[in-house]
């Protein structure tokens, strides 16, 4: 059984851009027909209805982008136009309309509060989000101040909510370990290791923690503050001392044993950024509380507004010919649906078709087709994968689709086109051409089960900061030294919140430079400044680790299953990028070829 089948889903999703399904509760909302609109331009509103994009002189039309648009993305946007239609009347029912001078006063006010201009705070949401004007406008802002006034009692920030972001943002924190499990006698006797030598935590916490992520680095998890989280949890934190360990307590469904490190003193923000500070704050308080308003909101809505969703219910499809949904004595056709989908998801939904045209000519090139048989094994493979097996051992794949369609809010038609097909077609297309040289299993052993280098970092932006820091690090010559300049400057998250520490480099890696130097290293050396991908790093080794594997052929099913799927996930990638050089390909929609 492939050990990383689901590494394809995700390659092959990249190669698609419809996997944005899960928005934000605002970004969710739909573009809405208020003033603030402007009217779309005659020639961009009707060029291009029959044909949107031509690939390799293959057309694809308006009605294949609605069809896939309206699939993937119908049942977002019939929310939001549902709950377009209910924010429109309760506004008007309450007489709160935001204005259009309110709207550019609110962008205004949000752009100053990043530190831009108008101009360069739109110009940010059209590169990083691809959002125009209008659609922030429409879909964002006007949205927003009017579920504001909607909700205004339920949304007021008062001073002790404000107290207790603040002091969650620049208050006291406690730098720990944790030692996580999931089986309570696994912690009891952790735990009673732990309180009998304190000093063995960290070793602890890397041999036996389960939570990878911080047993790689002794058990060293971020700073825990004050309301936060759990609040038990942080009263049993504030209440140790430098060393001391916490009772076994439980974290969802798994326990953990927490061990103070040190106590961080408040960071209080810089005299001149406390108004911009207090802003913030109050701004995240408020779309918090407003988050869960909006819900109780548009649910008294939708009851005293007679909401009848058709989309998706076959017996109401069936009575209402051509509607997606009644509101009250209102209804939206499918026709307005696909359009609206068209016009807020259609340029990610038609790169996906051109994708997908462009696989499906290099299938029928090399002479390779996709039959069901090939979907269905693609299908018990990833449901093996995770776990989904009948008593006898074979694939449930009913109930693996049942459970992928439920978290992903997608059909299985939906599921099998966007993820399935993709990833059968590209391993189809690039399987017959992997071999695996004794030079790939070499590699491979030394990237699983060779040594580990065992190091403490600090991440650098620029060269001239490096040379300082490198400087006092080298003068420093400890290992606390060390430590308390990462914390000080390294940009690096994990690096500056764990004194350096850092998950153990392991050889061919992908990170060359870093390697070369980690393992040239002596332990208590000091490495010079490394220049990769932009940054400016700097090693000081504590050791190797010792490998707990040492004879190849003990692993070797295992190895060459690594093998074979990183090599197919790398010709995946080849192949993709020769099949567009390949391919010409008109996009109507984004006026680009």
């Amino acid at each position: 059984m492939p050990l990383s089948t689901v590494r394809f889903h995700a390659l092959t999703r990249s190669c698609r851009r419809w996997i944005g399904r899960v928005a934000t509760m605002l970004l969710c909302l739909a573009p809405l027909a208020i003033a603030l609109s402007t009217p779309t331009p005659a020639t961009a509103q009707n060029a291009n209805q029959g044909i949107v994009a031509v690939v390799n002189a293959q057309p694809i039309t308006r009605n294949e982008l609605g069809k896939a648009a309206l699939d993937r993305f119908g049942t977002i946007v019939l929310d939001n136009m549902v709950n377009k239609h209910l924010i429109l009347a309760a506004c008007e029912q309450n007489n709160c309309q935001p204005t259009r001078e309110e709207v550019d006063a609110e962008i205004k006010r949000m752009a100053a509060k990043f530190g831009f201009s108008v101009e360069q705070y739109i110009g940010l949401l059209q590169k990083e989000r691809d959002i125009t004007l209008r659609q922030y406008q429409t879909e964002i802002i006007w949205p927003m101040l009017a579920l504001r006034r909607l909700a205004q009692e339920q949304v007021e920030v008062t001073q002790e909510e404000f107290n207790m972001a603040y002091h969650a943002r620049f208050g006291e924190a406690v730098k720990c370990r944790v030692i996580d499990v999931k089986d309570r006698a696994k912690a009891e006797k952790l735990h009673q290791q732990a309180t009998a030598e304190p000093k063995t935590f960290a070793k602890l916490a890397k041999q036996y923690s389960e939570d990878e992520t911080s047993a790689s680095v002794g058990g060293l998890i971020p700073p825990i503050r004050r309301h936060t989280g759990d609040a038990k949890l942080e009263d049993a934190v504030f209440a140790l001392k430098d060393g001391e360990v916490s009772p076994i307590m439980m974290l969802g469904d798994r326990w953990i044993i927490l061990q103070a490190v040190r106590r961080i003193p408040a960071t209080p923000p810089p005299p001149n950024a406390i108004d911009q500070v207090k802003e913030q704050l109050y701004d995240d308080i408020r779309d918090q509380k407003m988050r869960s308003a909006s819900g109780k909101i548009f649910a008294e809505l939708q009851k005293q507004a007679q909401v009848k969703i058709v989309l998706g219910n076959a017996e109401l499809e069936t009575q209402n010919p051509g509607v997606a949904a009644r509101v009250g004595a209102k209804q939206i056709t499918i026709a307005q649906l696909t359009e609206q989908c068209i016009d807020r998801n259609g340029k990610e939904v038609l790169e996906a078709l051109i994708t997908r045209r462009m696989v499906e000519q290099a299938l029928k090139q090399a002479g390779k087709q996709i039959t069901d048989a090939d979907l269905q094994k693609e299908i018990a493979e990833v449901a093996s994968l995770y776990g989904h097996v009948r008593q006898d051992g074979s694939a449930d794949m009913d109930s693996w689709l049942r459970k992928v369609t439920a978290d992903t809010a997608i059909s299985r038609k939906v599921y099998v086109e966007d993820d399935v097909w993709p990833t059968t077609a590209m391993k189809k297309l690039v399987s017959d051409k992997i071999t695996i040289t004794d030079e790939d299993r070499q590699r491979g052993f030394q990237t699983h089960y060779g040594p580990r280098a065992e190091v403490l970092a600090i991440v650098l932006s620029d060269q001239r900061t490096a040379e300082n820091v490198w400087k006092a690090a080298r003068d420093g010559k400890t290992e606390e030294t060390f430590g308390r300049l990462a914390e000080r400057h390294s940009v690096e998250p994990v690096s500056a919140s764990n004194r350096g520490k850092v998950p153990p480099i392991q050889r061919f890696g992908g990170q060359p430079a870093i390697e070369k130097e980690a393992f040239a290293l002596k332990p208590g050396e000091l490495s010079g400044i490394i220049a990769t991908n932009g940054q400016y790093v700097i090693l000081r080794l504590q050791g190797f680790t010792k490998p707990v594997v040492t004879d190849p052929a003990e692993v070797k099913d295992q190895l060459e299953e690594y093998i074979r799927v990183r090599k197919l996930k790398i010709a995946i990638g080849k192949e993709m990028d020769r099949i567009r050089k390949a391919s010409e390909v008109d996009n109507f929609l984004a006026a680009k070829s």
